[in-house]
């Protein structure tokens, strides 16, 4: 995207560069959007189909921690084959797995468990294998994307930039949980496959599998336009890996005006990994809040029910509505009060939406408004991003980013696995609530130590 294309970024204009952008990157959009939307309809649910299929709240808790394990580690080693077999063969290799991923949580619901050498093996185990899986394609291009955008994109217009990429991602993640919700409501009858979908007495995640199979489809379309219409012939992105001693040299070489920010984002994000996978459960579970209201259209009244779990994806897609559209407008503000303001708002909700959510009445209206809310944390996104590429050297923008998250990814991963014991040993309540509080912590620390991008004051 050039610099004079991100002076007017906003939602039209981020579609708009989509459509005027090179045949590669383009393609490489369109692929990024269907794996987004495979996984966004199906990842949401997960904990709702692990506890299907048998798995305790604890168990979902060591999955939400084993994903932080994934996305900590996988950016490495990503680009490293990268690196070996060319973007191409790379891209088709992670797409391949990812879709591989969504295929093995399909089929997770047709095992029973299996005993081995005195060792159960539960059906929700084979959630945890998809998973290694289904985040494959995920781990290629982080650093390298921040990066573009930094080189592209005019210093103090950095957040606005952001803003028009994020966008246009963003709308996967609209789209799928709703899809999802639809999905989840129809009435399957095909012969072929109800013998085998349809074995599992839990009518939720019965549909469910129906949902994941419509995500391997959009994992092989993704794979099969990348590999068969992407051209890297003029990609240069990534150099050879010079191992952990690398790692240990771009830790040293993080930009000092960044540590603060490190810490309280990663304080606000350890909170929010502790509860983000018991989400759906509170909805589904704890709260128990479906849909059900009288619609007129043209003079006649039609009754719409949803179950909670197909209300859930009606609430992810409120949230990202609001998130859309508060994006650009809180880029542009950015210009105006500063990065550190914009991105201390989203820190702020993001720390308190546990307590929000938790402690909500369980009625329709109070969860549309609770997501809703959700979605303002989203509007100091672009300005965050611009405010860890910010202080990097023109060169480093990749490197910087990488490290940033390798440091905070790595510390959020026991995360999961502590709110998943308080919520089963302890009490819901008392796992979002601690929750929120580590967040508020962490937007003070933020609020009084963390500093401006210069390009910004």
């Amino acid at each position: 995207m050039p610099a004079e294309q991100a002076e007017a970024a906003g939602p039209i204009d981020a579609f708009r560069s989509f459509f005027a952008l090179r045949r590669d990157v383009l393609v490489l959009s369109i692929a990024m959007f269907a794996f987004s939307l495979g996984f966004q309809m199906t990842s949401r649910y997960l904990p709702e189909y692990m506890t299907a299929l048998g798995a305790s709240g604890v168990v979902v808790g060591l999955y939400g921690t084993f994903g932080n394990v994934i996305s900590a580690v996988f950016p490495y080693p990503g680009g490293a084959i990268s690196d070996r077999i060319g973007s191409r063969y790379a891209l088709t290799l992670f797409g391949f797995l990812s879709t591989l991923g969504f295929a093995v949580w399909l089929i997770a619901g047709q095992f029973d468990a299996v005993t081995l050498a005195g060792l159960t093996i539960e059906p929700w185990v084979w959630i945890f294998v998809g998973l290694i899986l289904a985040q494959a394609w995920k781990s290629f291009g982080l650093g390298a994307s921040f990066a573009v955008v930094k080189q592209a994109t005019d210093p103090s217009r950095l957040a606005a930039g952001f803003a028009s990429t994020e966008t246009f991602r963003r709308v996967a993640f609209l789209v799928g949980p709703v899809l999802a919700a639809v999905l989840l409501e129809l009435q399957w009858n095909v012969p072929l496959l109800s013998p085998i979908l349809g074995r599992m007495g839990d009518s939720f995640a019965t549909n469910f599998q129906y949902v994941l199979l419509v995500g391997v489809v959009f994992g092989a379309l993704g794979t099969l336009i990348q590999h068969w219409l992407y051209d890297a012939s003029e990609d240069t992105i990534g150099g050879s890996f010079a191992g952990i001693e690398q790692i240990w040299s771009d830790l040293q070489a993080m930009p000092a005006e960044l540590r603060p920010l490190l810490v309280g984002d990663t304080l606000v994000r350890f909170a929010n990994g502790m509860v983000y996978v018991f989400f759906v459960l509170v909805v589904t579970q704890f709260l128990e809040v479906g849909f059900d209201a009288s619609v007129a259209l043209f003079g006649t009244s039609y009754s719409v029910t949803l179950s909670p779990a197909a209300f859930f994806g009606i609430l992810l897609g409120v949230e990202m509505l609001v998130a859309l559209l508060v994006m650009a407008p809180a880029a542009k503000a950015a210009e105006y009060v500063g990065l550190k303001p914009v991105v201390a708002v989203g820190f702020a909700v993001y720390a308190i939406f546990p307590v929000v959510l938790i402690y909500a009445p369980a009625t329709e209206t109070a969860m549309i408004v609770v997501f809703a809310f959700s979605g303002l944390r989203f509007a100091g996104l672009p300005s965050h991003k611009a405010l860890i590429v910010g202080p990097a050297e023109a060169d480093a923008g990749g490197r910087v980013t990488g490290t940033y998250y390798l440091l905070r990814n790595t510390i959020v991963i026991p995360s999961a696995a502590i709110g998943g014991y308080l919520w089963d040993y302890v009490s819901p309540e008392v796992a979002f609530t601690v929750a929120a509080a580590i967040g508020v912590v962490g937007t003070g620390y933020f609020l009084v130590f963390g500093e401006e991008f210069e390009a910004y004051r």
